[in-house]
């Protein structure tokens, strides 16, 4: 709603006399008269000095007599008014802020179900499954940021639309006002005109009739108070349009309060949730590394422990084998006996077989010699023969 309401806006309330609808024109009488001392105007019109003393001029422009002008008094405030909620109905029909509400929740639908899940368990491949989840974390981002800008972008949009339409709402208002104002000095005006007559016109027609008898002359007076109660029909018909206008007032107002309520909503949905989630997501992926440098703190401090502790077993292991062999000769004590045994034994052997081998020889002498003597012989013998 921009400028949509422009062609009724009128600096002040108006009245005219026998125009089926008033534009403006004929604002004031040509006769204005102060306002008598004992006229108290009504609370319910509050109307200023200058609007009492247009009333009071326009009293005297009024005439019951003029059927065309009386079927149409007031007949263009009450056109304005018709033409003015026509408008506004217009407006609302093409405004359709369900869509607003739609889109908060589903921002807020969008940021609750972000979440990145891990598809391993477990420490196998830590180092590749931290640089994924920290990548998936980030793409998950981009992808619901980009869903986050576009309801962003949409609800800046009716951000706007609402504000302006927050304006015109003020405008409406003091458009309203100012009919229900101009209702009020139509009602007033219509009323002093009404006791004006009745007062003193339908007196005298009324007393004229009695007093000559004459028939045309009593139709002249009964005439006349027909023509008073069909004015204040038309005066009563104008009081209904002014409590309508005056209901209007409210509504106006409730359907302001509520886009203004919308817009702020929207305006804390873009100014505080939205940079919220952003700055939730920077820290959680820094809580990200954090853990992450943490647990791979952890696991090299895990695995220098093993290490070590692996290392120290060995270095027992060869401590207690290098102290061993330190100690050891270079010859076994089991060695030595065994290599002395040995020896002995070899020497006793050696002595036997030295022994033995030279008892067989002293034997064997003797043998030889036997034999040797038996060839001797053999041999002296066959010489001899």
């Amino acid at each position: 709603m921009g400028d949509e309401f422009k062609e009724f806006e009128n600096s002040a309330p108006t009245l005219s006399f026998d125009m089926p609808a008033a534009d403006g024109a004929g604002a004031a009488a040509a006769v204005q008269e102060e306002p008598k001392a004992e006229e108290v105007q009504p609370k319910e019109a509050q109307l200023t000095e200058e609007e009492m003393k247009q009333v009071d001029a326009f009293v005297d422009q009024i005439d019951l007599t003029n059927s065309q002008g009386i079927m149409n008094y007031g007949a263009g405030t009450q056109k304005k008014m018709a033409d003015f909620s026509e408008k506004a109905i217009d407006n609302v029909r093409t405004k359709d802020m369900g869509q607003v509400g739609d889109m908060i929740a589903g921002l807020v639908t969008e940021l609750k179900n972000f979440e990145v899940e891990e598809d391993e368990k477990g420490i196998k491949a830590f180092f590749k499954k931290s640089t994924n989840k920290v990548t998936a974390l980030k793409a998950r981002y981009t992808s619901v940021e980009k869903n986050v800008e576009t309801i962003s972008s949409e609800l800046e949009r009716h951000q706007v639309q609402l504000m302006k339409d927050v304006a015109t709402l003020d405008n409406m208002y003091k458009l309203n006002l100012n009919y229900y104002k101009e209702l009020s000095m139509y009602i007033i005006a219509g009323k002093k005109k009404l006791e004006q007559v009745r007062a003193n016109e339908l007196v005298e027609a009324q007393k004229k009739a009695e007093q000559s008898g004459l028939p045309e002359d009593a139709q002249a007076a009964k005439d006349l108070a027909s023509l008073c109660d069909r004015f204040e029909k038309k005066i009563y018909d104008l009081e209904l349009t002014r409590t309508i206008a005056m209901q209007t007032g409210p509504q106006i107002r409730m359907v302001q309060s509520a886009d203004t309520a919308m817009a702020e909503k929207i305006q804390s949905t873009i100014v505080n949730t939205i940079p919220l989630w952003k700055n939730q997501m920077v820290i959680a992926i820094g809580i990200e590394h954090s853990a992450q440098a943490a647990k791979a703190e952890r696991e090299v401090n895990d695995m220098t422990n093993a290490l070590l502790k692996k290392n120290a077993d060995m270095l027992k292991v060869a401590s207690v084998e290098a102290a061993k062999e330190s100690e050891r000769g270079i010859v076994d004590m089991e060695t030595l006996k065994h290599t002395n045994e040995t020896l002995i034994s070899t020497l006793d052997e050696v002595m036997k077989i030295q022994t033995e081998g030279k008892e067989r020889r002293k034997t064997a002498e003797a043998e030889l010699e036997q034999i040797e003597g038996q060839l001797r012989e053999k041999l002296l013998q066959a010489a001899k023969n």
